[in-house]
Parts: structure tokens; C-alpha cells; sequence
């Protein structure tokens, strides 16, 4: 990825968090300061853009509490009918140190209709996801979740270890749902510069997968743009459209300006 790109991506991602840091300490757990905040949070980030409300578009599956808030699974879904309107879908975690946790690009080859990720929630919060139409109009859904300190949780071994065959990428297809499903496995520690080395005790500074692009052929199925919020060994399930190509190129490039590529088969039943 050449530099004015790279800037470009870490733009989207810390952009509206330097717009917003200020009232992170100061968010509050009622209703109306949860509201108040999201409206910071929406403004920061898609500006004078209304979001509407999104019933019958879009739905976030979510558990209403984690039972790992270091590894939290999320599903987005895109109702069918409405998946050939939809060209990215934003994830907010409104009150995670960094909030805008990840936009997701549809290409030609995507299919937006479900979208599943692991990510860290550090407190209380709402989780908005909000689906962008190809005429730039947003819908939105959120879904309140309990969970504590995913942002600081220790991954616990050593970050030599945890960095060991960092890029690594593995594809399962197939998914609950449907047959042109998949899900992307990327070993990436993604640490958050919030965890402590419990040998050195000192503060592990942040690295993470800025951008993950899948692609069939010269099409794009999805562009992932992520942050610290993304859980470690990032899992990415997607969905995509059939086409002419026998494999998935896979780019995945992180903060530090490290970057892997890998091709996997697809497999002639899932087409």
C-alpha cells in the first residue's frame, strides 16, 4: 500500500476519535448521556448526515453480556432484499477508547448481507451499526452490551509469543447461513496500546490491521478498515456474490506498515 493511502485509512479510523476524545472520560450511563453521546459521535464522524432509522435494512446481533469482553462476536446483517443498495457498513463502539471500530466496503464481488466480527468493548456501552447506501443515505441499529476493560485485558502470553507467525491467514468456507460464506482467520496480536507487558510492566505500544482487502479476481468482495477495537487474531465473516474467478486474494496491512498477501481456493460448492 503506498503512503497517501496508508494516511488515508489511519485518517478514517483516528479523525473522528481526535474530534471526540475529550468526552470519552465524561460519558454516563443513562439513557439521555447515552444518547447525547452517540449524537457527538454521529457528528464526528458522518458530519450533517442524518441516520435514520434502520428497521427492515439493517440488524446487529449482540450479546447483552460478554462473557469474554476481549473477544466479543458481533453479526451485522443486511436484509436481502435491500443487500444490492448497500455499500458499506460502519461499526461504533461508542464508548471503547477509539469508537469508530471498523467501516466494511462492499465491491461487485460482496454480498453485504451478513458481516461478523471480534471485537473489545471496555465498559457499558451502545454498539451502533450503520449501513451506507450507494446514494450516500444511513440506516442505523444499536444493541447495548455489558462488558468490562476489553480494551486493556492482557492477551495473555508474552508479545514475543503473541507476535509469533503474525500474517499467518487461514480461510474456512461455508457458514451458518449460507453456502457463499466465509470466514477469514488473520493471527494478529492487534494490541491495543492499552495492555501491559506483565514482564516488563510497561504499556505495549498499539499495533494493529489497519486494512484487510478481499478480492475474487480483479473484483473486490470486501475492504475492512479496522482499529484497536478489532479483538486479536481478527476473525472476518463474510459474505460474497459468485463469480468467473477460482480464488480469493487476501491483503491484510497493519499500523506499523507491515503487510501479508495469501490466495486460498474457492471451493467449487460454495459458488
Amino acid at each position: 500500500m503506498n503512503q497517501n493511502r496508508r494516511m488515508a485509512c489511519a485518517g478514517l479510523v483516528l479523525a473522528p476519535l481526535l474530534a471526540i476524545a475529550g468526552p470519552v472520560l465524561a460519558a454516563g450511563g443513562t439513557d439521555q448521556e447515552r444518547e447525547e453521546r452517540w449524537q457527538d459521535l454521529r457528528q464526528s464522524i458522518f458530519g450533517e448526515r442524518p441516520v435514520e432509522d434502520g428497521v427492515g435494512l439493517i440488524t446487529l446481533e449482540a450479546p447483552a453480556r460478554a462473557l469474554d469482553a476481549a473477544l466479543v462476536p458481533l453479526t451485522i446483517r443486511i436484509a436481502p432484499e435491500q443487500r444490492d443498495r448497500v455499500a458499506a457498513v460502519h461499526l461504533v463502539i461508542d464508548d471503547n477508547p477509539s469508537p469508530y471500530a471498523a467501516r466494511a466496503s462492499f465491491g461487485p464481488a460482496g454480498d453485504p448481507v451478513v458481516l461478523r466480527l471480534r471485537v473489545r468493548i471496555d465498559g457499558y456501552t451502545n454498539v451502533h451499526a450503520v449501513a451506507e447506501t450507494k446514494d450516500g443515505q444511513l440506516y442505523g441499529t444499536a444493541a447495548f452490551v455489558k462488558a468490562s476493560g476489553g480494551c486493556s485485558a492482557p492477551i495473555g502470553v508474552s508479545d514475543e509469543v503473541a507476535m509469533q507467525g503474525m500474517g499467518e491467514m487461514k480461510l474456512r468456507p461455508g457458514g451458518p447461513d449460507m453456502h457463499g460464506e466465509a470466514t477469514l482467520l488473520i493471527r494478529h496480536p492487534n494490541f491495543s496500546g492499552m495492555q501491559m507487558n506483565q514482564l516488563t510492566r510497561t504499556y505495549t505500544p498499539a499495533r494493529y490491521l489497519d486494512l484487510v482487502r478481499i478480492s475474487q479476481g480483479d473484483q473486490t468482495v470486501l475492504e475492512l478498515a479496522g482499529d484497536i477495537s478489532l479483538a486479536s487474531d481478527p476473525a472476518i465473516g463474510f459474505a460474497y456474490r459468485p463469480g468467473e474467478a477460482d480464488a480469493f486474494t487476501v491483503l491484510a496491512t497493519d499500523s506499523d506498515g507491515a503487510s501479508w498477501q495469501e490466495s486460498f481456493p474457492i471451493p467449487a460448492n460454495t459458488q
